[in-house]
């Protein structure tokens, strides 16, 4: 029950921690995971301290445990190993503390791991975190490669080693982070933001060497998987050997073998995009060489041409043809002009033959009276008139002096 406390009868500590103490003690024992830290075992004493950390959450509970049953567990447990322990929470009123009293311990098993990580890539899977569209490509040459890794340790040496060998003006920013243990995640994640803050940073690599599953969790946890999902720089993943495969690898946006292999993808090698440029400039001249022998035989053919061989020779081809349509117009129409003549002459004997000058000619006349008439007959003329005649080459006034008609 509560007690009855007020500032004029107010509760003494070991009151209130023998209250704690006794309510506290009555909680049964409990089947606690958690992640092994600061186990001490003192010189001369049969008790193991140490702390329960929670794998997921900044999270931990001091425990203590007989040291017979500690060192029994096969095999032996140390710092960072994940255990299932059976504890009873109890509280220390003279300290104030509470500490978890151990029974039993026992290992994570394998298979309850590999279960969990992939019930968790299913669920991630799911949201698409691991979709091939948000996978971004890496620059060709970055300009500067953000690093996450272990502090001295040998991924770091690779990565740094290699891409120089391949290209020696890169340039790196470390950042040094746990990558074993349980606040490898945590540290990760803080590096990475780091990491992604500094604008001159273009590509992210997380590296560290091979390890158990147990030293690799930390890069299957949910927390990290969604920080690197969240990233706006493209991030490689180079963990352990070609065999490990975390869940960083499946949403990284691209998954190295191991960090030498990661070396290898951030940056190109040097010597081959000079053997590249070579090539590419021999293949370029060779084509430029190419098309000109192409186009210089083009134009040899075109100039072999007779057209281009002898330019004059068609003008006076049709030269010659206008000199021939010129002569043969000529005699077209001079022969057209003597047929026409010829016909004229023709046309004139004619009519000449057939005018009334023909008939004068022959020493015939035409009489006129004084109103010019022609008289034909002799019923038009009176006796004593005058008249005209008219002959070939002239004319003169004849006057009638008789009259007879024919019978």
């Amino acid at each position: 029950m509560a007690l009855e406390t007020s500032p004029d009868a107010p509760a003494a500590v070991r009151t209130i921690a023998n209250g704690i103490a006794s309510w506290i003690n009555q909680l049964g024992a409990v089947w606690v995971e958690g992640q092994l830290t600061d186990v001490s075992i003192g010189r001369g004493t049969s008790t193991v301290f140490g702390t329960l950390r929670d794998t997921d959450a900044d999270i931990s509970l001091r425990f203590t445990c007989n040291r017979r049953i500690f060192e029994a567990v096969d095999p032996p447990v140390t710092d960072g190993s994940r255990v299932l322990v059976n504890a009873k929470p109890n509280f220390f009123a003279r300290r104030g503390t509470l500490a978890l009293a151990v029974s039993e311990i026992r290992h994570v098993g394998i298979g309850e791991l590999l279960a969990r990580i992939e019930r968790l890539k299913q669920l991630l899977a799911a949201e698409g975190l691991f979709a091939a569209h948000r996978k971004r490509a890496l620059p060709f040459l970055p300009h500067t490669i953000g690093l996450v890794c272990g502090r001295d340790s040998a991924a770091e040496r690779d990565v740094l080693e290699n891409a120089k060998r391949r290209w020696p003006a890169v340039a790196f920013r470390v950042e040094y982070a746990s990558v074993q243990g349980p606040s490898a995640a945590g540290e990760v994640m803080l590096a990475l933001r780091r990491l992604e803050a500094d604008a001159s940073v273009e590509v992210i690599v997380i590296a560290r060497g091979g390890g158990s599953l147990e030293d690799l969790l930390p890069f299957s946890d949910e927390g990290l998987i969604r920080a690197v999902s969240a990233c706006k720089k493209p991030v490689v993943s180079a963990i352990g050997h070609e065999p490990d495969s975390p869940l960083l690898d499946l949403v990284a946006d691209l998954r190295a073998s191991t960090p030498t292999d990661a070396a290898k993808r951030i940056v190109p090698d040097v010597r081959e995009e000079l053997d590249g440029v070579r090539q590419l400039r021999d293949r370029g001249n060779r084509a430029i060489r190419a098309w000109l022998d192409r186009e210089a035989h083009a134009l040899a053919a075109i100039r072999s041409r007779p057209s281009l061989a002898a330019p004059t020779s068609d003008l006076q081809r049709r030269s010659d043809e206008v000199v021939a349509l010129v002569e043969r117009s000529r005699r077209t129409l001079t022969h057209r002009l003597d047929r026409a003549g010829d016909d004229l002459s023709h046309r004139l004997a004619s009519v000449r033959a057939l005018s009334p000058k023909a008939t004068l000619d022959r020493g015939y006349s035409v009489l006129q009276r004084a109103d010019g008439s022609a008289v034909r007959e002799v019923g038009q003329v009176s006796a004593g008139e005058t008249l005209q005649a008219r002959v070939s080459d002239g004319r003169f006034d004849v006057q009638v002096s008789s009259i007879e008609e024919s019978k």
